[in-house]
Order: structure tokens, then sequence, then C-alpha cells
């Protein structure tokens, strides 16, 4: 009572594929070159980035690389 896969059936199987995979490449460029085009608007409540550098709490520019947080976790924790 089974069914065999027969070669009509990759055929079309084969077809079908190539066609979902041009309309997927297809409507992907389509939507990158309109969104490339489409103006950016920040959303609500967010500020529109300045290009600058980051600065601290005191508002004074960073000068100084970040050092990394310390993490304290796991049985081999040195002090």
């Amino acid at each position: 009572m089974g069914t065999s896969l027969t070669p009509e059936f990759w055929e079309r199987f084969t077809i079908l594929l190539v066609v979902a995979v041009a309309v997927t490449v297809v409507l992907t460029a389509a939507l990158d070159a309109l969104a490339e085009r489409l103006p950016h608007h920040p959303g609500p409540g967010r500020r529109p980035r300045t290009g600058g550098r980051p600065s601290t709490a005191e508002g004074r520019v960073s000068r100084t690389r970040a050092e990394p947080p310390l993490l304290l976790h796991g049985p081999d924790v040195r002090r």
C-alpha cells in the first residue's frame, strides 16, 4: 500500500524547489533595495545617534580603555 517516489515526483520537486529559491532571492533583493531607499527615522522614544564618541557619566569623553568586569563565579575563584 506504500507509494514510491517516482521520477516524475523528483522532477516536480526539483522544479518547485528551484522556483522557491529564486522567488526568495528576488524578494530579498527587492526588499533590501527598498529599505536602502527609505529614510531612517528613529522610533518613538529614541534619540538619534550623534555619531560622536561615547561619553562618561560626568559628560567628559573617556580617553582610556574600559576594563572588563571582574567575574566572580565558579568553584575556582581567586581574589
